[in-house]
């Protein structure tokens, strides 16, 4: 198989999450455990950073991996989804593993996926082992696909555990209150592993404190303390927190292990996140005048952050392109849109997004107001049109949506 072919054979073949929802949630690690042992164990052969939460996860790791290469390390980094090609999820130093590594790796092992039922995510988790295992990287930053204590990634044993904060996503697997879905984030804290706790709340705290006792695990609530804010390419302002969890995180790497990370590589790290990792979609300004801004927030405690920055930018009208999965709880996010806004409702083309007719119909509940599109790129197109220069552009309700304007 050509690397098109390995990638349509993965993406058809398989259950995935990305795409099908609850039919690819595995309730165990057994499959990881097996797959890891099939592989000889790589992630034995890894130092890592493992990092889960429900916002922020992508952000902070990508963060991560660009002050430690500033610091001079080689830096594997794993985030998932990807926005335009399955290779943004496995990068070293920010440059994508080869289409050959890939094409390989599954024709060796097609034979054993296909024998034990193997997931997209599972086999894309064994893959990134494997590949920063052979690469023989410094250090590993490893983000967690969804929850924490059943991912696939679950299966390695970090330098520190970093948790970015809880909300209600995904609520179909991980349970309807913050409590529950912290018990599952919580599961990636391993004993004597330090861990990082971005954001908490009244309801949060206890759950993580409960189980870092248990671990007898070192436990930092980055939130609750005071660090130089250094700037960074990545200006969103849900940013501000992940830099605290990420200084928090640096600085017990300093402490506990063999690494050196100076402030100064701390300041170029962050300054230049964009360009030592690749990083798409946070925030991202993509056109001038009207001025585009597409940002992948999804959930409740993402988009209020974002629909808070957009009130702050100077502008004539606001111009919506929006799109969701059919798994958005849209009661829960629609109240937070702006009614003084022209919206394009579309379908990111994927199976699990959600009809545009469907969600236009949803959003005149709560006098919002569009037409609907054949396509992302339709819907886009069309209101850059109708968007003269000192109106505001904003693209986003979906990853899926940012990532076929991109």
């Amino acid at each position: 198989m050509n690397y098109q072919d390995t990638i349509n054979w993965m993406f058809n073949q398989l259950p995935m999450y990305q795409l099908q929802g609850a039919q690819a949630y595995k309730k165990d690690l057994s499959n990881a455990r097996k797959l890891a042992a099939h592989l000889n164990y790589p992630e034995k052969k890894l130092k890592c950073i493992h990092v889960a939460g429900t916002n922020g996860k992508g952000s902070t790791s990508h963060m991560l991996a660009s002050v430690l290469q500033e610091a001079g390390y080689k830096v594997g980094l794993y985030t998932s989804p990807h926005l335009k090609d399955f290779r943004e999820r496995i990068k070293i130093n920010g440059v994508e593993i080869s289409e050959k590594f890939v094409e390989d790796f599954i024709t060796e092992h097609q034979l054993f996926f296909e024998a034990n039922d193997m997931s997209f995510f599972e086999m894309t988790v064994g893959l990134a082992f494997d590949y920063f295992a052979a690469a023989k990287v410094d250090i590993a930053i490893i983000e967690v696909g969804m929850g924490g204590r059943l991912d696939a990634t679950n299966i390695i044993t970090p330098l520190v555990s970093v948790i970015t904060n809880i909300g209600l996503d995904h609520t179909q697997f991980l349970g309807n209150t913050l409590e529950a879905i912290a018990f599952e984030k919580a599961g990636t804290i391993k004993p004597n592993v330090p861990v990082i706790i971005g954001e908490y709340t009244s309801e949060t705290k206890p759950v993580f404190l409960s189980r870092a006792k248990e671990g007898s695990s070192e436990i930092y609530f980055a939130a609750d303390l005071v660090f130089e804010n250094y700037p960074s390419d990545l200006i969103g302002d849900y940013q501000v927190h992940n830099k605290k969890t990420v200084l928090q995180t640096i600085q017990v790497l300093n402490k506990q292990t063999e690494f050196e990370i100076s402030p100064q590589n701390i300041q170029d790290g962050l300054l230049h996140v964009v360009k030592n990792t690749g990083l798409q979609g946070r925030w991202q300004q993509i056109h001038t005048a009207p001025k585009v801004i597409c940002d992948t927030a999804h959930n409740k405690n993402g988009l209020e952050i974002v629909l808070k920055q957009i009130q702050k930018e100077k502008f004539d009208a606001l111009h919506f392109v929006l799109g969701v999965v059919n798994d958005k709880d849209l009661e829960e996010i629609l109240p937070l849109f702006p009614k003084n806004t022209k919206y394009y409702f579309c379908k990111p083309n994927i199976p699990r997004g959600l009809d545009a007719q469907v969600l236009q119909q949803k959003a005149a509940l709560f006098e919002l107001h569009g037409e609907v599109y054949n396509s992302v790129s339709e819907a886009y197109q069309k209101a850059l049109q109708n968007a003269v220069a000192t109106d505001f552009v904003y693209v986003g309700g979906s990853t899926f949506v940012v990532a076929e304007i991109l």
